[in-house]
């Protein structure tokens, strides 16, 4: 008996000694992008989660109750901000747990579309409300810099709140630039080729990673899902391409706008898609490196194809 009173004293010192296990710390991404730098950082220790389901857009994204339950209770909520996310600031005002607008962090590298950014396609009476000339371009995660940034953060206040895994988080981040590094080598070496080819896109997304790889889209065919055009804005796009010749004209997955088919008609023009959401990417440690060299190959592919 006394035998077994001392192993229960021992185990129930060793349980004081070692103190409770701390629990984890949980955290919400508002988009895929954002999951895919967190779980970089927490590579090995949690997954984080995320808001938007994939094909949800993050321009209107309606918010079901227990999407409502989730932002209210993580730990760590993580969003672009109301540039991108309109529908999250009214949400956010009753939260009290730490939430952070990527786009307010200090060392980013941001843009702002600009007034002569437009095709020719798009001097129709429709345009792009989310996309005003001066606004805030809220697709800052298409930016390698501006990724680094954002992981040292979520790297920063994950340490903070789990000291524990600190050291795991801040060796996270050392790999995540060390794989951002090789990502940045390969993405020159592939998009080199096809510098100056132009080519058209349906929504104003890439402009950030046009800029840190040399690309520039020929115009804009921004026409809101829920917008039929009217004929002149279809002819407007249709003389355009005839302008340009063989092309490539990229829409965002998981739809492709109605207009497409309609505008290629009988033109040297290729369909294709850019994904710069990345939905259905897994959330790894190379999730996000995996999302940016997809958008080069596939962006690559369809131009070295004309």
């Amino acid at each position: 008996m006394s035998r077994i009173f001392s192993i229960f004293v021992a185990f129930i010192a060793s349980f004081l000694l070692i103190g409770p296990a701390q629990a984890e710390v949980k955290v919400l991404t508002s988009i895929k992008p954002l999951q895919l730098i967190a779980a970089a950082v927490q590579d090995g220790v949690a997954i984080p989660e995320v808001l938007l389901p994939p094909g949800a857009s993050p321009h209107n994204y309606a918010l079901r109750p227990s999407d409502v339950r989730k932002v209210q209770s993580v730990d760590l909520l993580y969003w672009i901000g109301p540039d991108m996310e309109g529908f999250l600031p009214r949400v956010l005002n009753g939260r009290t747990l730490p939430s952070v607008a990527v786009q307010d962090l200090p060392g980013l590298k941001l843009r702002h579309f600009a007034e002569d950014n437009h095709s020719h396609a798009e001097e129709a009476d429709e345009h792009d409300h989310d996309h005003r000339p001066g606004s805030l371009d809220a697709h800052l995660w298409l930016s390698p810099i501006n990724a680094r940034v954002i992981a040292t953060k979520m790297a920063a206040d994950l340490s903070a709140a789990d000291p524990a895994n600190a050291p795991r988080y801040q060796s996270n981040l050392k790999a995540f630039d060390e794989r951002l590094d090789a990502l940045d080598l390969r993405l020159k070496k592939r998009l080199a080729g096809i510098e100056g080819k132009p080519y058209f896109v349906f929504h104003e997304a890439f402009d950030y990673f046009e800029d840190t790889y040399g690309l520039k889209h020929a115009g804009v065919f921004s026409v809101a899902a829920e917008v039929q055009p009217g004929a002149q804005h279809v002819a407007a796009m249709r003389t355009r391409l005839q302008e340009v010749g063989k092309t490539c004209v990229f829409s965002e997955p998981p739809l492709r706008p109605r207009l497409a088919e309609t505008l290629v008609t009988g033109l040297p023009v290729k369909l294709a898609e850019l994904d710069a959401l990345g939905g259905y990417t897994p959330a790894t440690a190379q999730g996000y490196e995996q999302v940016l060299e997809k958008l080069g190959n596939d962006l690559a592919g369809c131009l070295e194809s004309l």
